[in-house]
């Protein structure tokens, strides 16, 4: 390392100043956009380097946050509450850079900086110089921009967010839906059309393929499917692989179809179906090459938070993919019943969502537009029907929320944690419909659908919403996995409301 006068720089530069433990930096003026405080919530993401914090939204911009002590002491603290990040414009990305304090504007005469450099790789290379402030006494180092945030997606970044501008001028484009999973402290999501089911976590059974990464082998409808544990993908607090391993009430396996391969994500949950427009799609500054294709972007959503969207054909390379589906197919081939079943109707399969109302209902995916989580944000107005919850503001829009269990005369849930509520969208309404939980989401072939048997339709019942649905879905399994389910008609409803709220006789004709 050597330094050098820098007599011969132009006149009076600008720096922003900053306190990191003991030390000072500066970062020029020119790069800096703003200072703001650590946010509430910030998301980590998964594979990058030790000193990228997580992410955060700001006015519709995702910001990755570097913490400049990691950069020089990989054990140095992690954020806290009180620290600020100074936002860099860098080549048109933004991104945040965390110190303790903030300091003072600086104008700095050419006698008062020097320039350093380093043999490549030296971590101090980030510092390009430093300034002599109070005869001296105050030495102040200037961090290099370039040589501190080297973003691996600069093109793609900029590309992704010329797109959304173009678009936001126009219509809103495509309405898209993707379902949100939690790993760690994370969410996450896949689009809709990714997903084939989602199923509690069955027995795994053991598979030579086994490894770090693959937990085991499940037989999905006749066929042996590879499990992954999303964690260690993520490599965020890997657990060792074992087929044996105890598994908790809220994890859930993701199966997804990609390419021509269907392999299972093991996740902690299973949290809500999410309605987006392409241009909420935000892009990710990435500081890291690994697996970098498995981001899609940043959905951000006031009542849900930063959702991590993934783009689930990228999740592993033509490799990895090749191996685990060939790999099985061939040491488990497909049940012999699976491959000679030839009923037509089996071509025909809708997707259900199955939810607990004290019994365990399903209704047709297509008809609940999004799933968002119950909470107090309730205002209910005077004169309500008491099955009337009240009413919710969605992005903008208001929301009757029907308690379902107050509509067929059921006690109140003791605990709402795990409630939710099924957005359905007829016309320009909305309306939400309280549920005790979410549990699944599942393909089923139309031909389990039958009638329902005689004896469970009696709408005299009540505490029974079975006896106002018609129809029943058979899902196939062993023991106590195989179960029938009562198929739940919001439209059907929506005809009672209309007949006990002359308001919403309207929307139901």
């Amino acid at each position: 390392m050597h330094a050098t006068n820098s007599a011969a720089a132009p006149a009076t530069e600008l720096f922003g100043s900053f306190v990191l433990g003991g030390d000072e930096f500066a970062l020029p003026a020119i790069c800096i956009r703003e200072v703001v405080n650590y946010p509430a919530k910030i998301s980590v993401l998964p594979l990058s380097p030790a000193f990228l914090e997580g992410v955060f939204t700001l006015r519709g911009v995702v910001i990755p946050v570097v913490n400049l002590g990691r950069v020089f002491r990989p054990e140095a603290r992690a954020a806290e509450a009180s620290d600020k990040i100074a936002i860099l414009d860098f080549q048109g990305v933004l991104v945040g850079i965390l110190f303790h304090e903030t300091g003072e504007i600086l104008r700095v005469r050419p006698e008062q900086r020097s320039t350093l450099s380093y043999a490549n790789g030296d971590v101090h290379g980030v510092v390009a110089g430093t300034i002599l402030l109070d005869d001296g006494a105050r030495l102040v180092q200037v961090l290099d921009p370039a040589a501190l945030v080297r973003i691996e997606n600069v093109p793609q970044v900029l590309a992704l967010q010329g797109a959304q501008r173009q678009t936001a001028r126009r219509n809103q484009g495509e309405r898209r839906q993707c379902v949100s999973f939690r790993v760690g402290i994370s969410s996450f999501a896949f689009e809709m059309s990714a997903i084939q089911e989602i199923i509690r976590v069955p027995e795994l059974q053991a598979s030579v393929l086994n490894s770090a990464l693959c937990l085991g082998r499940i037989n999905f409808r006749g066929s042996q499917v590879a499990v992954v544990d999303f964690s260690t993908l993520l490599n965020s607090n890997a657990a060792p692989a074992s087929a044996q391993r105890e598994f908790l009430p809220d994890q859930r396996i993701v199966i997804a179809r990609i390419d021509d391969a269907t392999i299972g994500f093991l996740v902690d949950s299973v949290d809500n179906i999410v309605n987006f427009y392409s241009e909420e799609v935000m892009a990710i500054p990435l500081l890291s090459k690994a697996r970098a294709g498995m981001f899609g972007g940043c959905i951000s959503k006031p009542e849900l938070g930063d959702i991590i969207f993934l783009n689930h054909r990228e999740i592993f390379s033509n490799n990895e993919i090749k191996e685990m589906r060939a790999g099985h197919a061939s040491l488990y081939p497909k049940d012999e019943a699976a491959k000679t079943e030839r009923d037509p109707r089996r071509s025909q399969r809708q997707v259900y969502i199955t939810f607990a109302l004290e019994n365990t209902y399903a209704v047709e995916i297509k008809q609940v537009r999004e799933i968002i989580d119950f909470s107090g944000d309730i205002t209910r107005p005077p004169g309500m029907p008491a099955f009337m919850r009240g009413m919710l503001n969605l992005r903008q829009q208001m929301i009757s929320v029907i308690d379902l269990r107050s509509l067929y005369h059921m006690p109140p849930l003791d605990n709402a944690d795990q409630a939710k509520i099924l957005i359905i969208e007829r016309g320009e309404d909305l309306y939400g419909l309280m549920v005790d939980a979410v549990e699944n989401i599942m393909t089923i072939s139309d031909s389990r659908r039958f009638a329902a048997p005689k004896m469970l339709r009696n709408p005299g019942v009540q505490g029974d919403p079975r006896g106002e649905m018609d129809e029943v879905i058979d899902i196939e399994g062993e023991g106590d996995s195989h179960k029938t389910l009562s198929v739940f008609e919001c439209d059907r409803l929506l005809q009672r409301l209309a007949r006990e709220m002359p308001a919403l006789a309207e929307l139901a004709a």
